[in-house]
Parts: C-alpha cells; sequence; structure tokens
C-alpha cells in the first residue's frame, strides 16, 4: 500500500474518532506511556435505541421548543446555546404560517428550563494548566467541569428571529440579500458561548422514567390518588435526593401535604390514611421513617425496582407457559427454596403436569435447581434438590433476550426496506416532481397525472411496507422500555451488593 494510501486512511480513521467523541460513543484517555487510548462506550451506543424516547418525553414536557432542542442536541452529540437557539428558531419558523417568526428569546427561555431540571448538561471544557507555556503540549486534551457550573446557563442577550429557506434571493419583505440588515446571530462576531458546549443528560431522563414506572404502578395496584401522592413525593425528592440513591430522603407528611397539586381536593386526614396504606403495602414501596411533621416517609427505589423486573418476569412466564407457569414461579418466589412434592402440594397442580412446568421454566433459566447434599458421596437418594429463584439471574437472561429480540427487529425492518427499494425511490421521486410543480402553480389535472405515475397496486405495497415498519418501529420501543426497567433493577442491585 502506498504512502498516500496509508495517510487517506490515517485522516479517515482521525474523523470517524472525533464523530465518535462527538456522540460521546468514544472516551479516551493518556496512557503513562504518553499513548492516547480510546475506548468505546458499549452502554452509550445502546441507548440509541432510546432516542424517539427522550424526544417524545421532552415533548410531553416542555411542547414543541424543547422536543427539537433535545432533538438537536441528540442528533449533534455537543452543541452552544446560541447554535441550538438559532436552529431550533429556524426549524419552528418554517412549521408556522407565513408572516409568523420564532423568536430566539422564547427558545433561549426554554433552553434554560430545560437546564433547571437538568434535562440538558454542560459538557467538560478543556483544562488550561498554569505552567501549560513552559512544558510540551500533551499528547490530548484533559477535559473537566464543576458540578456546580454544569447546569449554570451562560448569560446570553440573543436578539434576532427565526429564518424561513427560500430558494430567492429574496427575503418575505421582498429585499434583497445584499439590502438586508445583519442580524445579531449572522454576523461574524465572536461567538459570545464560544466554548461552552451543551448535551442530554440521559440520566435525568432515566430518573424521570423510573419515576414514571414507578407512578404507573402503584396506579394500577391502588388508585389514582395513590399515584398522584406517589408523584408528588418523587418531585419533592428531585432536589434533594441524588439519581443513584437506594431511597429518597425522608419527606414529612405536611409537606407532603403542601406540594400536593394546586386543586386536588383530599384532606390532611386523607392524606395520611393514603400514607399509611402505602406503607403497610407488601411491595414496600414507601417506608416510614419516622413520626414528626405528622410522620416521615420514604421511597424505597430498590424495592419497587425489583418489583417493577419481577412483575416482567412473572408477565413473561405467563404469556410463553401459561397462567399456571406463573404460579408456580410466584410460589418458588415466596417460599425461597421449594422441593418438588412441595410445589405440586402448594399450587394443588398433578405432579405430572408440575414436573413438565418446573423443567420447562428450569431449563429457560426462569427457575434454579440447587442441591444440598446429605452425605460427602451427592449419591441422588441422599440428596435435597430444591427450586429456587435468582432474580437477578433471570433479569440478566431475560435483558440478553431482549437485546436479541431488538436486533431482530432491525434486521427485519433493513430487508423490509431492501426488499422495497426501487419503488421506495421512484415514490421519493415522484413526491420530489409534485413538489416541484406546485411550487410553480400547476394545475390539478397536471397533479393528478404525476401522482398516476405510481400504480393502485404499487401504492398498496407502499401502504403495506409503511403498516409493517410503523409496527417494527413500535415494537421496538415497547422491548426497549422492558430493557429500562431491567437494566435499572440489575444497577440498583449490583450497587448495594
Amino acid at each position: 500500500m502506498t504512502q498516500q494510501h496509508h495517510w487517506i486512511r490515517y485522516v479517515q480513521v482521525k474523523k470517524a474518532l472525533c464523530v465518535l467523541i462527538q456522540h460521546n460513543l468514544v472516551l479516551y484517555q493518556v496512557h503513562k506511556r504518553g499513548v492516547v487510548e480510546y475506548e468505546a462506550q458499549c452502554n452509550r451506543v445502546l441507548r440509541m435505541l432510546r432516542y424517539p424516547r427522550y424526544i417524545y418525553t421532552t415533548k410531553a414536557l416542555y411542547g414543541d421548543t424543547g422536543e427539537l432542542i433535545v432533538e438537536e442536541l441528540l442528533l449533534n452529540g455537543k452543541m452552544t446555546m446560541s447554535a441550538v437557539v438559532k436552529k431550533v428558531a429556524d426549524r419552528l419558523t418554517e412549521t408556522v404560517e407565513d408572516g409568523k417568526t420564532m423568536d430566539y428569546a422564547e427558545v433561549s427561555n426554554t433552553f434554560v428550563q430545560l437546564a433547571d431540571t437538568r434535562f440538558v448538561q454542560r459538557c467538560p471544557m478543556v483544562h488550561i494548566p498554569e505552567n501549560s507555556d513552559t512544558g510540551p503540549s500533551p499528547p490530548a486534551p484533559s477535559l473537566v467541569i464543576n458540578e456546580k457550573d454544569m447546569y449554570l446557563v451562560p448569560k446570553l442577550s440573543l436578539i434576532g428571529k427565526g429564518k424561513r429557506r427560500r430558494s430567492s434571493d429574496e427575503d418575505a419583505a421582498g429585499e434583497p440579500k445584499a439590502k438586508r440588515p445583519k442580524r445579531p446571530m449572522d454576523s461574524k462576531e465572536p461567538i459570545p458561548d464560544d466554548g461552552i458546549y451543551w448535551q442530554a443528560n440521559l440520566d435525568r431522563f432515566h430518573q424521570h422514567f423510573r419515576d414514571q414506572a414507578i407512578v404507573s404502578a402503584v396506579a394500577n395496584r391502588m388508585d389514582q390518588t395513590s399515584s398522584e401522592i406517589m408523584r408528588a413525593m418523587l418531585r419533592m425528592s428531585e432536589v434533594t435526593t441524588s439519581s443513584d440513591a437506594p431511597f429518597t430522603q425522608p419527606l414529612s407528611s405536611n409537606e407532603i401535604f403542601r406540594s400536593l397539586p394546586v386543586g386536588y381536593n383530599i384532606s390532611k386526614q386523607v392524606l395520611d390514611q393514603y400514607l399509611t396504606l402505602l406503607a403497610d403495602d407488601p411491595l414496600e414501596f414507601v417506608g416510614k421513617s419516622g413520626d414528626s411533621g405528622g410522620g416521615m416517609y420514604i421511597i424505597n427505589f430498590c424495592k419497587a425496582l425489583a418489583s417493577l423486573a419481577i412483575a416482567t418476569l412473572e408477565s413473561v412466564i405467563q404469556e410463553r407457559f401459561g397462567s399456571r407457569c406463573a404460579r408456580i414461579f410466584r410460589l418458588v418466589l415466596q417460599k425461597k427454596h421449594l422441593e418438588q412434592k412441595q410445589v405440586e402440594d402448594f399450587a394443588m397442580i398433578p405432579a405430572k403436569e408440575a414436573k413438565d412446568m418446573l423443567y420447562k421454566m428450569l431449563s429457560e433459566n426462569f427457575i434454579s435447581l440447587q442441591e444440598i447434599p446429605k452425605t460427602p458421596d451427592h449419591a441422588p437418594s441422599r440428596t435435597f434438590y430444591l427450586y429456587t429463584v435468582n432474580v437477578l439471574s433471570a433479569v440478566r437472561m431475560l435483558l440478553h433476550r431482549c437485546y436479541k429480540s431488538v436486533s431482530n427487529l432491525i434486521e427485519r425492518r433493513q430487508f423490509e426496506t431492501k426488499e422495497n427499494k426501487r419503488l421506495l425511490e421512484k415514490s421519493q421521486r415522484v413526491e420530489a416532481i409534485i413538489a416541484s410543480v406546485q411550487a410553480t402553480g400547476a394545475e390539478e389535472a397536471q397533479l393528478q397525472e404525476i401522482e398516476e405515475m405510481i400504480t393502485a397496486p404499487e401504492r398498496q405495497q407502499l401502504e403495506t411496507l409503511k403498516r409493517n415498519v410503523n409496527k417494527l418501529d413500535a415494537s421496538e420501543i415497547q422491548v426497549d422500555e422492558t430493557i429500562f426497567l431491567l437494566e435499572s433493577y440489575i444497577e440498583s442491585t449490583t450497587k448495594r451488593q
């Protein structure tokens, strides 16, 4: 291979590493010998499955403006606040009616809200040592950031409005480009927040997903009022409790009562009754930690995530093996260790059926078999065989299968697209022609003639493809919801060990 080819490959690898670092998919560190080492962040790569959910969550909380801010940050990895505001304002201006524009200030306010609630955060900045002028420059820059500065928004006076893309050289007022006054964001002056980059805070989104899952579980188990009380407690704890804490800081009944949504008409006495019910529930989502302030309560995240993970296991077993298998699984989980005869008696299932069901779940690693010999020779006749459930092992097995399912869904979507590649390209060409003709003011008959370039069978095939791809996309998001619950349980359990 020639020296030129080596140089081209070097440049390509360098660009690829820059893109991966930009999107937080690769980390680097300087080795003791001065060599820069790169490490792929596999967990961060897998989070790309969750991008649609991050974007949808922001839309639900902060509307279209918040949605586009997070979308831009996810698409670009890291961006300055001024660049995000300009891009989002332009995109929103494209969608509103002619004559209306989106102010930079309005987008900037939403960005500040996202930073205040920690859904976006600053990226680490290059650390310049004090004696940098005297010594040689390091092989790679070191990035640092103070925790107190991670959500500090720079004070910017972003004045201007979003612009529409136009094919002509004139703007909405009909003025040529040469006569237009320069806008503050369009000028060549130094960017006021140059070097201060922002990224989406995925951990904060995960905290929101976890809280939503807990609230939904309480609503399904009890009622809507219980879930609203739980939601109020979780909102209060967002400020006082870190996202990876095993349980929240104690909250008094009086504080919870004051934090309930305005207009939620329940008395203090009814609130205390609900809190007592939540604390006495066998799932132990809520625990009582004292009697001061009308009673002190905490939310136990470890117990909540364990309950959600076990419920997921039970649901999968019921779907695959039936309700009787699910009953046996719950029984073994409750009793910790059971012999086969005890399973038959407790579950009130005939011996042959119970044996088949136990072996099915054993072969699929949902339950495990523990041998306890009475003598050193491990003779079968003098050995207890106890069935038990290792929840952590079963959850890891199910997580592996979930990722396999996602892989199958992605491959199927790629296959569907590849099989209909020529038809999709034809459809895109026809749509481009229609858009071009509409811009020139074509008649309805001419548009109809262009649309007929795609025959009825082809149109039916396109509808079928669209329906199938939508189903695959929806399935992928649903599987990822299960992945999130299982991973959250594994993370909380391994931290305690």
